[in-house]
């Protein structure tokens, strides 16, 4: 009599077409909905899909990404194809990308372009402003982490609007440096 071997387990367990179906059946409710965000769970399978965040004071036509996907339990996904290149960001007439220094958020958390609600904005588009100085506010958990600029010069863009949550490394100024004399 002929002993049956063991089937050799697989790294990652494949979602079947009804699951996949199902997936699809989400993405296409959390756009007809305008959802960012959305969470199920059914048994032993936990999937979360989240957009990325999007948001910039002037708008720029952009590709929105694909949802992240995050199968837990049941079975792991295979990632979104990756998004088309987003188109370069417009910067005025005259200046070339390259003359835009971008001030960066050190931290994940709340941007504030103002000390206080109804305050005047610590930065607006077309202020210079010197180094050192205050540009924002990011608060992240319940800490108020001022935001200041490593540069001198002229603030061309800002890209976050108030309350907007912004992640480590996100831009959030686009400042053309001053002329040393």
């Amino acid at each position: 009599m002929k002993r049956k071997q063991p089937s050799k387990p697989t790294a990652s367990p494949a979602i079947g077409n009804a699951e996949l179906q199902h997936i699809e059946q989400l993405l296409r409710y959390m756009s007809e909905h305008n959802l960012e965000e959305f969470e199920y769970s059914s048994g032993d399978l936990k999937i979360r899909l989240k957009k990325p965040s999007t948001g910039a004071v002037i708008s720029v036509p952009r590709q929105t990404a694909a949802p992240e996907i995050i199968v837990a339990g049941g079975g792991a996904a295979h990632p979104p194809a990756a998004p088309p290149a987003a188109p370069a960001a417009a910067v005025p007439e005259g200046r070339s990308a390259e003359d835009l220094h971008l001030v960066k958020s050190p931290i994940v958390g709340t941007y504030y372009g103002s000390p206080s609600p109804g305050s005047e904005p610590f930065a607006k588009v077309g202020a210079h402003v010197e180094t050192g100085q205050t540009l924002c506010i990011v608060e992240a958990m319940k800490l108020m982490n001022e935001i200041e600029s490593d540069i001198s010069g002229e603030v061309l863009r800002v890209f976050a609007e108030n309350g907007q949550p912004v992640e480590y490394g996100q831009p959030l100024f686009g400042i053309r440096p001053s002329r040393k004399k």
